[in-house]
């Protein structure tokens, strides 16, 4: 697996607080195949439809730390790491934690269940604390769990996005 640019579908950004932000499109979709390379470099507009709900690049402007007002909480889910969480959550825009780490370095499988398990989890932002994806969700955990191990990282689907809380930015962040 390859380090990948991504923002909040990291795993720790996402899923390991106790209790809205942005998310990297990749886990969701790929954008659609540009036949030519000037039609999209003109374009004003993000390649994402609904349910997508596009923010603007402000939401990832300097704030009190980093690109949030706060850290991540203290006490994270999973036996998540606090410092690598709030390195990546707020002073990182190219890269998300290291592929696999949800799997081997956290809790996360053996607290949650083993692939025949039922009903959703709820994953929260490590700052705020919102909810920001329901999963899996539509599909069965053993579908969820093999997805998100060929990506290295949970992977989400737009039906398990709560859009209340989530951003992509136009350029596919």
């Amino acid at each position: 697996c390859k380090r990948t640019k991504m923002l909040l579908a990291s795993w720790l950004s996402v899923t390991c607080a106790v209790s809205g932000a942005l998310l990297k499109p990749g886990a969701l979709r790929a954008p659609p195949i540009v036949m030519n390379l000037f039609d999209d470099l003109k374009s004003k507009t993000a390649p994402y439809g609904p349910p997508v709900v596009i923010g603007e690049e402000e939401i990832m402007s300097q704030k009190a730390h980093g690109t949030s007002a706060v850290p991540v909480q203290k006490e994270l889910r999973w036996s998540c790491r606090a410092d690598l969480a709030d390195q990546i959550c707020n002073f990182n825009r190219n890269f998300a934690e290291n592929c696999g780490y949800w799997e081997w370095t956290t809790t996360f499988l053996k607290e949650e269940g083993t692939p025949t398990s039922e009903g959703e989890v709820t994953f929260y932002d490590s700052n705020t604390g919102e909810p920001l994806f329901y999963g899996p969700r539509g599909r069965s955990w053993d579908s969820f769990v093999k997805e998100s191990r060929a990506h290295g990282w949970p992977s989400f689907r737009d039906a398990e996005v709560n859009w209340e809380h989530v951003r992509v930015l136009s350029n596919g962040e």
